[in-house]
């Protein structure tokens, strides 16, 4: 039962490519999760009140500390005092009582000099008829005693008194008389009077006057009084505790308030928040789609089987702890992230794989980068770290322009240099601070050591990764293409006709796929070595046949399909010693699939009545991939037209028309995923590839004919 659950489990990942690079995301996610925990959900502490600190702490978080905030506009509060309004109709009212009575006595003075001897009054007499005239509310506080001494002054006096008393007055009530403050206005007024050059007796009756005169004038006001505490409150800024902001430095004590701020920013063992774990579970959830959609898409060119996500798996890993462990050494007045050669991934990724998942995995690192090096304050992103891996990694990207070639990273280690200097200096220059020119010395060279030693890595790693992961990356497919390989030196020497077949197939081949965006490089090598099989029992394939008789005619047609049937797998054999890229041994065995030998079928037909067509069918497999589905294709294309007398453009349309459509109703390509789209453009490429290769020619006449001619 085990035996069964570990085969059914070896074919579900071996052949199910998409429930391996389901598996690989999650695996790179929990990798990502698990590094930047600690930088969104830090460390606590069991403290009690009253105890000394045993280290500096820091808040972890930006937030408000409301319950400070709101002691402070309390305060601001308390100490507004309360608003009054001054009514100016009191104050009109009263000063214009005074007014009065000084013009009811000049009224009657003028009436006094006008008046005969016989008819002249005594001051009693006027002061009768100026209460006659008075309002009633000055005749009811001032006695005629003061108003006697106001008649009886001279007319300088009266102006004088007159002038004083207003201006006093207007004085007073414009500052707001409060009921508790009458007594004191009174006696601001007698201060001002005592000053004066008037009688005593002109004085007594003035601040009679002002006795009666002076009265509330300043009243509370309510909307006044909240609006001032709502603008007090208003301009008290909330209490902010900034993350990294310490909190407590080692051995202080800890007090109330310094405890209340542990516990408001969650970083007593009770008070621990679960909410920044959510948002980075949900971040690495975005990412790990992000990735997901990528390599989705990537297998849709490349096999991305379990040795390629295993090899996305360890960059991710060594990536991201390349970075935790700088981090742990990188300061605000250090940026150590500067020296990281993050570009590393980047340009694996762009050499084993292909350039957009090279972008994709930059664009996570910068990302994951930004939040490792946020100085373990949840909540916060090193914007400029994370900008500074996404500049270097696009730039190593664009500079190795050139996958087929290793010398191109140490060239393009050069651009890499500049790319990192200039942003340096771009955050440099960005910078409210002010920098010395020995920090851009510095900080430059840590972005051109970063250069250097992302190349050195990149050429270090890419050999152990492309063998201990079986990875094919276009610098190692061209090593394979080397005529100088042992085993294509094995086939040019044993089976020269079959070498040169391999060539014609593999120029097929690459047209063909990289026409629907497949891997032409892996095509073309592994077309070299398809035929392999063959150098086992070279005589007995037709291209290798010359100047010799064809040795199938001395045995039996079940014999020849059994040699014939064999070179697929003769050759997997052979290229598995030579511990060759699995995708070769793959294609060597696949090229056939399970089609018919239909010539030595058809010849045991004439021979026997019986004939079992199983045992003149290839075992298989049948095409797995567009590249082994695009080499079954050419090969026979190609030894078709090559055995043509005169090949015609018409001809060779109608010979790839009628072997296309004999794979396609023999169920050949079934598994290999080419879309019937893709299949009519390989269809076009490989005529126009062929009908290049053997076009018409001119006929030139010979010298004898020309004679014969003149």
């Amino acid at each position: 039962m085990n035996d069964k659950w570990r085969k059914f489990f070896h074919t579900m990942l071996t052949q199910n490519h998409f429930i391996v690079i389901i598996l690989a995301t999650l695996v790179i996610g929990i990798i990502f999760f698990l590094f930047m925990l600690t930088n969104v959900y830090t460390k606590t502490y069991d403290i009690n009140r009253f105890s000394n600190a045993k280290e500096t702490i820091r808040s972890p978080i930006t937030i408000e500390d409301t319950k400070e905030t709101e002691r402070r506009r309390r305060e601001a509060i308390q100490a507004i005092d309360d608003r009054y309004y001054i009514s100016s109709e009191i104050t009109e009212e009263r000063i214009g009582y005074v007014e009065e009575i000084f013009d009811a006595i000049k009224t009657l003075k003028s009436q006094s000099n006008s008046t005969s001897e016989e008819e002249e009054l005594t001051t009693v007499d006027y002061v009768q008829d100026l209460q006659q005239m008075l309002s009633p509310e000055i005749i009811a506080q001032i006695d005629q005693k003061t108003l006697s001494v106001l008649f009886d002054a001279n007319e300088n006096d009266r102006s004088i008194s007159k002038e004083l008393v207003t201006t006093t007055l207007h004085t007073i009530f414009n500052e707001g008389i409060r009921t508790e403050d009458v007594t004191d206005s009174l006696d601001r007024f007698n201060e001002r009077l005592r000053f004066s050059s008037l009688s005593s007796k002109v004085k007594s009756a003035l601040s009679d006057v002002a006795s009666f005169a002076i009265v509330e004038n300043s009243f509370f006001s309510v909307e006044q009084t909240n609006e001032a505490e709502k603008q007090a409150v208003n301009n008290v800024e909330p209490v902010t505790i900034r993350a990294g902001e310490v909190i407590v430095q080692e051995g202080q004590t800890i007090t109330n308030e310094i405890y209340e701020q542990l516990k408001l920013v969650g970083l007593l063992n009770d008070d621990r928040n679960i909410y920044p774990v959510i948002g980075l579970f949900m971040l690495v959830l975005l990412i790990i789609g992000y990735i997901l959609y990528d390599l989705t898409h990537l297998n849709k060119q490349i096999e991305v089987g379990i040795r390629s996500c295993l090899a996305f798996i360890i960059i991710s890993l060594l990536m991201v702890a390349f970075m935790k462990f700088v981090s742990y050494y990188a300061t605000e007045t250090n940026p150590l992230y500067y020296l990281l050669p993050v570009p590393v991934g980047a340009m694996l990724i762009k050499l084993l794989f292909r350039e957009r998942t090279a972008v994709t995995f930059a664009i996570v690192f910068s990302i994951i980068g930004s939040v490792i090096f946020n100085g373990q304050i949840p909540g916060a992103l090193n914007i400029e770290a994370g900008l500074y891996f996404l500049m270097s990694q696009l730039g190593a990207i664009l500079f190795i322009y050139n996958t087929k070639d290793r010398p191109a990273i140490l060239k393009g280690s050069i651009g890499l240099i500049v790319i990192n200097i200039c942003a340096v200096s771009l955050f440099l220059f960005l910078s409210y601070e002010k920098y010395e020119w020995t920090n851009f010395l510095v900080f430059g060279g840590y972005g051109a050591a970063s250069g250097l030693i992302a190349s050195a890595l990149t050429l270090g790693s890419l050999p152990f990764l492309e063998s201990g992961l079986g990875i094919l990356s276009d610098s190692k497919l061209l090593t394979l293409a080397s005529p100088n390989h042992p085993l294509l030196r094995k086939i040019l020497t044993e089976a020269p006709g079959t070498y040169h077949h391999s060539v014609m197939v593999a120029n097929l081949s690459e047209a063909a796929c990289e026409k629907i965006g497949a891997n032409g490089l892996l095509a073309r090598v592994a077309s070299y070595y398809h035929d392999l099989g063959k150098t086992k029992y070279p005589h007995y394939f037709i291209e290798n046949q010359m100047g010799i008789q064809n040795p199938h005619n001395f045995i039996e047609p079940k014999q020849s399909a059994a040699i014939i049937m064999a070179h697929p797998y003769d050759g997997a054999k052979m290229l598995k010693q030579y511990n060759m890229p699995k995708a070769f041994i793959d294609i060597a065995k696949q090229h056939h699939g399970t089609t018919l030998l239909k010539y030595f079928y058809y010849n045991a037909k004439e021979t026997y009545k019986k004939v079992n067509e199983e045992e003149y069918r290839y075992p298989g497999p049948k095409p797995q991939t567009k590249e082994a589905a695009i080499i079954a294709l050419c090969d026979p294309v190609e030894a078709a037209v090559r055995s043509m007398d005169e090949p015609s453009k018409e001809k060779i349309d109608q010979l790839i028309e009628n072997i296309i459509y004999d794979r396609l109703t023999d169920g050949q390509l079934n598994e290999s995923s080419l879309t019937f789209n893709e299949l009519e453009m390989v269809k076009i490429t490989i005529s126009e590839t062929l009908n290049g290769i053997y076009h018409s020619r001119i006929q030139y006449p010979d010298d004898k004919k020309l004679k014969e001619e003149a």
